[in-house]
């Protein structure tokens, strides 16, 4: 979880906003905003909403201390009536939205602040930052396991992006699907399980190939996983076997054509009687590169570049809207933005997934107002996170991981087959607007 107080991951004029609607009389109007995605990346057919429960973490501790509070002081960001409000700054609104691990299309009210426009507004950059990486992540995360299929994909990219990114990223992955990652960070704040073995340097260390595996099967067990594309594959599998035996767990190939070579590997290690070695490959896999060793005789994928810039989409384009505020007349007038090619549509939204008589999703029903009556297929999506500033139990930590991995299998499972295509085309499921009652 979150380590130190949030407040300032934010943008400049947040602030500035603020201090403008404390000194106009406006900044204590309740509010509504949302956070939405106008369009998917090109081609995609869905979204994986993530990074829900580390803002919800992040929350908490949305707090300005002293420190940041000179700050601000120092470099006059704010006024001193900006800065004691924000000396005893404490959201103390309500947060709804989709569960983390839904799924999400164009328009989806993925989250929705619903407080005075002061709390709503500073929070603003915070909350766009982590939706929009966490998604990302997750939506690309979702699109490899729907390529790998059975097998196991583990996420391994810590070194190709800052470190809490990196924490963030495994996070996201495990809960679109992946089966493991290598940061220890995010085993350790999220219960995620973590594995890792040798990386080619290990091999160099020592003066020969076989010194190397006979040092890593004495002290990890034979059933680890072997490096062996250091230096020549074929004698790396040799070597490797019979250092461990048929005990050995997994060779792994980082290099070359890997469909070619995992096919004529895996006869290499049959022959050598090691049937149940397992092979694992890496090098810059994404999820067109796992759908084309579909038919190569592999057991798990290491991913990491790909996976953790988006695969080609590194952001949800996500955006968070004023949609509706009181007026002087102490009512609640909806408001959007018109402008060419931004327009949003004005009003506390709804949102329901509708599903037929098999429970497959056949429509994303978004409306103003009331839900309609439901038929008793129709499946609500927003959900109650935040009440008059108190956190519901389940959403973040190890548990609120669990329970989202959990709600994006169940999701996937009741979209139609499409969804897990990965050739390009419009959202698997379209999405209605409606008024409600």
């Amino acid at each position: 979880m979150w380590q130190q107080p949030t407040s300032l991951f934010t943008d400049h004029y947040e602030l500035t906003m603020l201090q403008a609607s404390l000194h106009s009389g406006t900044a204590h109007r309740p509010s509504v905003f949302e956070a939405f995605a106008r369009r998917l990346p090109d081609g995609r057919r869905y979204g994986v909403v993530a990074g829900t429960g580390r803002i919800l973490e992040g929350i908490k501790h949305f707090r300005f201390s002293p420190a940041q509070l000179g700050f601000l002081a120092s470099t006059r960001v704010v006024d001193q009536l900006t800065l004691d409000y924000l000396a005893d700054f404490s959201f103390s609104g309500n947060i709804y939205g989709y569960a983390e691990g839904e799924i999400y299309f164009p328009n989806s009210p993925v989250l929705i602040v619903e407080s005075t426009f002061a709390e709503a507004c500073v929070l603003e950059t915070f909350i766009l930052s982590v939706l929009n990486h966490d998604s990302a992540i997750a939506s690309a995360a979702s699109r490899m396991i729907a390529a790998a299929g059975t097998r196991p994909c583990i996420e391994m990219g810590s070194r190709r992006t800052q470190e809490e990114s990196a924490v963030a990223a495994a996070r996201a992955a495990l809960i679109a699907g992946f089966d493991s990652t290598s940061n220890l960070e995010a085993g350790m704040r999220y219960g995620l399980k973590t594995v890792g073995t040798a990386a080619h340097s290990f091999m160099l260390l020592h003066d020969s190939e076989r010194a190397a595996f006979e040092a890593q099967v004495a002290s990890l067990g034979a059933d680890t996983t072997l490096l062996v594309d250091t230096y020549d594959v074929e004698t790396g599998v040799r070597t490797a076997v019979e250092a461990a035996g048929p005990e050995l767990g997994a060779v792994r190939l980082d290099s070359g054509d890997l469909v070619e070579q995992a096919r004529w590997v895996r006869t290499l290690l049959d022959d050598l009687g090691n049937e149940n070695t397992h092979i694992v490959v890496t090098s810059d896999l994404d999820e067109y590169a796992i759908g084309a060793l579909a038919s190569a005789p592999v057991d798990a994928y290491g991913v990491g570049t790909s996976l953790v810039t988006g695969s080609g989409a590194p952001t949800a384009s996500m955006v968070y809207k004023l949609v509706s505020r009181q007026n002087d007349a102490g009512e609640f007038i909806d408001v959007a933005k018109a402008a060419e090619n931004k327009v949003s549509i004005g009003g506390r939204k709804f949102a329901l997934r509708r599903l037929n008589e098999r429970g497959r999703a056949t429509t994303e029903v978004i409306g103003i107002g009331e839900p309609p009556a439901s038929d008793g297929n129709d499946r609500t999506l927003l959900h109650h996170f935040v009440a008059d500033g108190v956190l519901a139990p389940g959403w973040i930590g190890a548990e609120g991981v669990a329970r989202a991995t959990q709600r994006h299998k169940d999701s996937i499972a009741e979209m139609p087959g499409m969804a897990r295509r990965l050739q390009r085309g419009e959202p698997v499921i379209p999405t209605e607007f409606t008024h409600g009652r």
